[in-house]
This record gives structure tokens, sequence and C-alpha cells, in this order.
């Protein structure tokens, strides 16, 4: 796919925000090697709940939110720390996994707040996708190719309209994206 995008004129992708699709993040980075990847934090914080007790799975999320909901990358990990010793022992394939992707959970500490808020979840893909899926569901079967394709841009097409509430602070973000990134994405800014 990665691959098909770069042929297809695709030169560059400034962050990629992604769900931890085993081996996603390394394909993206073999592709396109400048890219830096975000993990989505909704998805670790639901893929940790799965193996924490009822019981339990307030708390431990409460506890989470520290590791993501900080001002920076050290106080992260102070919190980190922190949770480990109070459920490390109850529950370490939730620790394990957060250190193991730790890098790529916190990238977007490297960020200003309004990249963040961009680049800390896939949650805008998701319900576009969902939007798809109600569509593309109730039909049993296409015609043809063609048939989906056309049904395909015509519920993007109305799924783009209902899109009237910009980004909050979208000019701010942008700006910062071209501090970070200058020539990298100067090139393709109407300024």
């Amino acid at each position: 796919v990665l691959s098909d995008l770069q042929n297809r004129g695709v030169k560059d992708v400034l962050i990629c925000s992604i769900d931890n699709l085993k081996g996603f993040a390394d394909a993206i980075e073999t592709v396109f090697p400048l890219t830096d990847v975000q993990l989505c934090l909704v998805h670790q914080v639901r893929n940790s709940l799965r193996y924490v007790t009822s019981k339990d799975q307030r708390q431990v999320a409460a506890d989470l939110k520290p590791l993501y909901q900080v001002a920076s990358l050290s106080a992260a990990e102070q919190n980190l720390a922190a949770f480990a010793s109070k459920w490390g022992d109850k529950y370490p394939l939730v620790l394990e996994s957060w250190q193991r992707n730790w890098i790529r959970l916190t990238r977007f500490f490297e960020y200003p707040p309004a990249i963040r808020k961009v680049v800390y979840t896939t949650n805008t893909v998701e319900a576009f996708h969902r939007q798809i899926r109600t569509v593309t569901k109730s039909k049993g079967a296409f015609s043809s190719e063609t048939a989906l394709v056309k049904l395909l841009y015509l519920t993007t097409q109305r799924i783009i309209e209902k899109w009237k509430i910009p980004l909050a602070n979208w000019s701010v973000t942008v700006q910062q994206l071209a501090i970070l990134y200058g020539d990298r994405i100067k090139q393709y800014m109407k300024v």
C-alpha cells in the first residue's frame, strides 16, 4: 500500500498516526524514512484494558491518563514508573506493552500542543471509515467495481459536506508544522 502511494506521487509524509497494526510502523519508516510515526493513544488504552479485570478497569484507565496527558516526556516517564510500581506485578502485559511501544506512543511530546491534538489519535480517520462502512455494509453486492467506486465517491462527498467545523486553531497548527518541517512542508503550501 505504501509503495503504491509512493508510485502514485506521494513524495513525503510528515507524521503518521497509526493503530499499531503489526509491522505497519516499520513499513512506513522504510518507504518514507523521514516520517514520524505516532501510535494512537486511544487504541493503546483500549488494548491495555482488555487485559485488566472489570473491577480494576476504571482505576487503571485513570492511572494511564498521566502517561499521556502531561506537558512533557520526562513527566510521562515518571508517571510510567509510578504506574509500573502500582500495577506492574498485577498486569505485566499492560506494562510491557506500554514499555515496548513507548517511543512511538510518546512521539507527540516532540510537538507543540496545537500539533499534539491532531496526531495523538486516529479517531478522525476511524470516524470517516465508520461512515463508509455504514453505507457499504447495507449493500449485499455491487454490480461492478465501478458501482462501488461511485458509491464511495458520493459517500465521501456527503461526508465532506458535513465537515463544516474546521479543526480548532488549524492556522496555528499549520504554522507550527511549517516551523518544524521547514522546506518539507513549504513546498506544498500556497503562501
